[in-house]
């Protein structure tokens, strides 16, 4: 962990002079903040993007605000107003970071982990306060849901492949059940793409980066009649003509994919005070399988790799959505309703010994479709701010795989099918009881219902060519949660906020579908519960000056873990249960700074600490319960993670230019119960310079100068001493952009 001691130092010390500032800063006669833009009709959207444009290019410096739609209030909220730890990005944040997928994002918020699996590709384990899962099971549900405008994504297959046409995007640290509903213990992403515009404009990019990967994008919107219907097309192509040498066979372009996504969407404003925007989205992605190294071979700081299977991956999926808006009267509110439609398919094969000897491959193929409806209602009554309404969630799951051992003599396969509904009902109310406290009461009840028919993985388990199987498992079970939340926030100014809470997180229970072990019963396993503490202050001085810090502390009861064990034979065995009670604690603060002549300084630090308080399974497979268990870290818990970023921006007479050099460090983390795969700590060291004349753009970047080696997943194999699957991440690339937007 190079110079973790002395940047950790510098964070505790800016940490505490902050704490002497702010209070003198709250004291402060201070200018009213500008009105920041709401996200809700193209006029107010464009109003925003130009704000930020304008902040990020100016050498006058100002804090620009940042809007968020994570409270369903019906119009979003500057960032700072929200009483609970949020990380925001503007599409012009976005493009600063040259945002391309969720997991360029891992290292740059505090106590947040966006990585990919890696034995799947696109698949997403992320970890928010180092609650997280450790497969690509798809009947494990997320501890971090992710939302793409408004509609939730069942399944953590498909989310991690390219993103654009970004309006904004929200990281929500911590649970957030109350109004996003079960399995959000650790947290939240919310992505909301780009809404139709009432006037023209087009935005058209070319990349080219080191791989060599090529990547085309281009969005244009406008009227078709004027103030009542608007349109909007986005397209994506990308083509990575793949990163990696395999030693194997001497191909140097490994990892190769290919990536489609198009994008319509429709607005129509007929009558005043109505809306309805319809979006639809079909993506594909096609590529070799995970790409991966074994650390009984090659040491944990190479890009080295050997496989005599480079595996495949095929990906496509289909999403619509019809967001209705009503403006009306009573409490001068707003009516909506969100029905979305999602169905993603994939087959993947992967070299999972990660060796040049075919000692386990592995193929497994998923069909989702998923239907959901939100119907909600926000407004004012007087002092009492008022958010409520009903969810409805259906899904079907089919998932098969197949292993094929011992030089192809062993093959065995299974898997399973799962239908579920969900429904739900919130309500919240924040109660303005005097000019400066505000009172935040609410709740959510849950009811979720799962049939599943398993069937374990063995030889003649499942025909997996004709997606038949022998299941030997059936069952079907209810679980309910009721979420809670009381809270209180303190604005003695337009620049201060002084805000705690306690909520109740709830996880679903469910099923293993990749269950190996005949003898033990693939659930179901019970829901997981959470009950959370948080408080922060969110303080700007003057228009130069922001700094956030929260400290939480959450208790986890029923914490369900994938115990993944090793084991000849089969390759690894995989135990999902209830396994033990756990305690995660911290804090975590976020800073950015304008001294003036066009300069901004950021950084973040979180620091994470988490315990077994009880243990109800062997976590260690020693057959006993005892000292040695309760002793384990938790899994994807990273102690320190902390960073920060230069950027400077200045308008010449004929170009204006925008530089930015960032350095953000995560410590290592465990990537199994048992404490045998860790993560390796890395500092990601990215730098970005782009020069803008007129409509025109071009950027210059570059992202972990420091050739890091990461790993998606570090799973300890039984096959030779040390042996792992550990999927990679890119080393250093280095990339340019040119852009015409008008």
């Amino acid at each position: 962990m190079k110079g973790s001691a002395t940047l950790k130092t510098m964070l505790l010390l800016g940490a505490g002079m902050a704490g002497v500032v702010t209070p003198v800063a709250a004291m402060a006669q201070e200018a009213p903040a500008p009105q920041s833009a709401q996200a809700g009709s193209p006029e107010e959207t464009e109003a925003a993007v130009e704000e930020q444009g304008t902040f990020r290019n100016q050498p006058s410096d100002g804090l620009a605000d940042i809007v968020v739609t994570a409270t369903k209030r019906g119009e979003a909220q500057n960032v700072q107003n929200v009483p609970f730890a949020v990380t925001a990005f503007g599409a012009a944040q976005l493009d600063e970071q040259n945002f391309q997928t969720l997991q360029s994002l891992s290292y740059n918020i505090p106590n947040v982990s966006l990585s990919q699996v890696g034995t799947t590709p696109g698949y997403a384990n992320f970890s928010i306060r180092g609650l997280g899962i450790n497969s690509s099971i798809p009947s494990i549900d997320p501890t971090v849901g992710v939302f793409v405008d408004g509609m939730y994504l069942g399944i953590s297959a498909g989310v991690v492949f390219g993103n654009f046409d970004l309006e904004g995007l929200e990281v929500l640290r911590g649970p957030q059940g109350l109004l996003f509903g079960r399995n959000v213990t650790g947290g939240a992403v919310v992505l909301r793409t780009t809404t139709p515009s009432n006037t023209f404009h087009a935005d058209v990019r070319a990349q080219v980066s080191s791989g060599p990967q090529v990547r085309l994008s281009g969005t244009v919107t406008g009227p078709i009649i004027k103030d009542k219907v608007q349109a909007k097309l986005a397209v994506l192509y990308d083509k990575d003509y793949g990163y990696f040498t395999n030693e194997f066979n001497g191909n140097n372009n490994l990892g190769q994919n290919r990536t489609l996504i198009i994008r319509p969407a429709l607005r129509l404003t007929p009558v005043e005070d109505f809306e309805m925007i319809l979006r639809y989205e079909h993506g594909k992605y096609d590529g070799d399988g995970a790409v991966a190294s074994n650390h009984g071979l090659f040491p944990r700081d190479s890009f080295r790799v050997r496989i005599d299977n480079e595996g495949f991956a095929h990906n496509y999926w289909n999403m619509a959505s019809a967001e209705t808006n009503i403006d009306t009267a009573f409490g001068n509110g707003k009516i909506t309703n969100l029905m979305a439609y999602r169905a993603y398919n994939s087959n993947v094969g992967n070299d999972v010994d990660a060796s040049p000897e075919l000692r386990f491959n592995g193929n497994n193929k998923t069909h989702q479709k998923q239907m959901s409806e939100e119907l909600r209602y926000a407004g004012t009554f007087g002092r009492f701010d008022v958010t409520t309404g009903l969810y409805f969630f259906t899904q079907n799951l089919n998932y098969i795989e197949q292993r094929v051992l011992n030089l192809g003599a062993t093959t065995i396969a299974g898997g399973g099918r799962q239908q579920q509904e969900t429904y739900g009902i919130f309500g919240s109310v924040d109660w303005h009881f005097t000019d400066t406290l505000t009172l935040n009461l609410g709740t959510r009840y849950s009811t979720e219902t799962k049939k599943v028919a398993v069937a374990n993985l063995v030889p003649g388990g499942c025909d997996y060519a004709a997606e038949r199987c022998n299941f030997t498992f059936r069952d079907k079970n209810t679980w309910d949660g009721l979420t809670p939340r009381i809270g209180l926030q303190w604005q003695p100014s337009d620049r201060t906020q002084l805000y705690g809470f306690w909520v109740r997180g709830f996880r679903s229970g469910g099923y293993n579908f990749r269950n190996v072990n005949a003898a033990v019963a693939p659930g179901p396993f019970d829901d997981e519960v959470q009950s959370s503490y948080e408080i922060g202050l969110k303080q700007d001085i003057g228009r130069f000056l922001r700094f956030n810090v929260a400290g939480f502390w959450n208790q986890i009861d029923n914490v369900q873990r994938e115990i993944q064990t090793p084991v000849a034979g089969v390759g690894t065995a995989q135990i999902i249960t209830n396994s033990a009670n756990a305690r995660v604690r911290g804090v975590e603060g976020e800073v950015t700074l304008r001294p003036g002549y066009g300069f901004t300084l950021t950084g973040q630090f979180g620091y994470t600490e988490g315990k077994y308080t009880d243990v109800f399974f062997d976590l260690n497979g020693d057959r006993v319960i005892d000292a040695k268990d309760f002793a384990l870290q938790l899994p994807r818990l990273a102690p320190w993670t902390y960073g920060g970023s230069v950027a400077w921006a200045h308008d010449f007479d004929v170009v204006n230019v925008d530089a930015r050099v960032s350095a953000n460090h995560r410590d290592a983390d465990w990537y199994n119960d048992q404490n045998t795969g860790l993560l390796r700590a890395a500092t990601m060291v990215d730098a970005n310079l782009t020069l803008r004349h007129g409509p025109y753009s071009l950027s210059l970047y570059a992202t972990n100068l420091l050739d890091e080696a990461t790993f998606g997943t570090e799973a300890p194999l039984p096959f030779f001493a040390g042996s792992t699957f550990s999927s990679l991440n890119k080393g250093r690339v280095y990339g340019a952009e040119i852009a015409f937007k008008f």
